[in-house]
């Protein structure tokens, strides 16, 4: 890690949530993801509290949130990851220091003897999954803790993208299709139905669980309830999700219970932070092109969609003529655009105080959280480099990429 020259003290009267300051911009690479520590300790501690409060295990899902060099920070509040893939179940192993809670929808042979040997848990999609594959986990000679995956049959997502629980979904067994005594071996359930939801949802949830599940649950050692549970989003009924654990366990006292959420790690822990590199103007449209791109490196903002938050602009609705009509009188109106070629890159509207230039910085809030791991390098175009605002008001770089990094992609 490169240590760059530390800021100069801010006023802290008037020192916003973040600890990023416009005079700051200058000391990043551009573009530059940036995670803030003093704000992903907040998180960290409010979750080590909920973990002790309730008596569960939260554990973090590397699909949102996998920057490794931050781990030394994470293992002083959490003592367990969940991987999805023999890559993150190595992650797990070697960088975290710990095996992983493994979950895939399907392994493969070639994989399965690597993946146990990372993981301490390995949940399976399906009956035939299990009986396919458990005899190996108990062939290694490793404790290894096997469950299924099931479907409650509920979910209250409501982006048919992100729902697992949708009709004909390919995740989990249904109760109906689970046999009364169990297979040898099965000492969990793992469900997940839920997308940056609140306690109540998970509250919901576990009454149909409990409906289609209850017969199994005294039999079973641990519980995973997924991830989603944004309990770090301001106005989360925290206290909700501490006794609705605690009721459960009063229930099935010796069911242990794990949460694996991603997004409340990491949320709104730092910004992208881009600059202005043209603007272009068509049938009275204005738009901004950047060096980021949507596709490349925000592409849930396509994909929701959503129209994430920009720093010192106001959001205004994405259709152009509407956005003219709700602007605040005297601001400038923009599209933001990509530097891919892809025709959809781009997003908008965005009502600015002041006419944009080209090289000023624009600041997307909170771009940690699954947007670092969904990256890629369509037409080329290079990650933004990771950086660290470290609590003592340094920057860490933790990477920066290159040519090699495109080319070594496509070996």
């Amino acid at each position: 890690m490169h240590n760059l020259p530390p800021a100069a003290p801010h006023d802290n009267t008037t020192m916003t949530e973040s600890d990023i300051h416009p005079e700051d911009y200058g000391r990043f690479p551009s573009p530059c993801y940036i995670v803030e520590e003093r704000l992903l300790r907040r998180n960290l501690n409010l979750i080590r509290g909920v973990a002790d409060r309730a008596g569960c295990q939260i554990i973090l899902a590397f699909k949102a949130f996998a920057l490794w060099r931050t781990f030394p920070i994470f293992r002083e509040y959490i003592d367990a990851t969940t991987a999805s893939s023999l890559n993150e179940a190595r992650l797990a192993y070697e960088e975290f220091g710990r095996p992983a809670h493994t979950y895939s929808p399907a392994y493969t042979e070639d994989e399965f003897p690597q993946i146990v040997a990372c993981s301490s848990h390995i949940t399976f999609n399906s009956l035939a999954q299990y009986e396919r594959f458990h005899h190996m986990a108990e062939a290694s000679g490793r404790p290894v803790s096997c469950g299924i995956r099931i479907n409650p049959e509920y979910s209250e997502i409501e982006v048919g993208l992100y729902n697992p629980c949708a009709p004909g979904s390919r995740f989990g067994v249904t109760a109906s299709q689970l046999p009364a005594d169990l297979p040898r071996g099965i000492e969990g359930f793992h469900c997940h139905n839920h997308c940056e939801s609140d306690s109540a949802a998970l509250a919901r949830t576990l009454e149909h669980i409990e409906k289609r599940f209850g017969a199994w649950l005294p039999r079973l050692k641990w519980l995973n309830l997924g991830g989603g549970h944004l309990m770090t989003r301001r106005g989360y009924d925290i206290d909700l999700l501490v006794g609705t654990i605690q009721e459960l366990h009063r229930r099935y006292p010796d069911l242990q219970i794990i949460l694996e959420p991603g997004s409340a790690f990491a949320w709104q822990t730092g910004p992208l932070l881009s600059q202005v590199v043209d603007i272009v103007e068509n049938n009275g449209i204005h738009t901004a092109i950047l060096n980021v791109s949507f596709t490349c490196h925000m592409p849930d903002c396509l994909e929701m969609p959503y129209q994430p938050a920009v720093r010192g602009a106001v959001t205004l609705p994405s259709d152009w003529a509407e956005a003219v009509k709700e602007a605040p009188v005297g601001s400038h109106i923009y599209r933001l655009g990509g530097n891919s070629c892809l025709s959809g890159d781009f997003m908008g509207t965005w009502a600015f105080d002041h006419p944009l230039a080209v090289g000023e910085y624009i600041l997307f809030e909170d771009m940690i959280h699954y947007t670092t791991v969904k990256t890629c390098m369509f037409n080329g175009i290079g990650h933004p480099s990771i950086a660290m605002l470290h609590e003592d008001g340094t920057v860490g770089l933790l990477r920066r990429y290159g040519y090699e990094d495109y080319r070594d992609r496509m070996d």
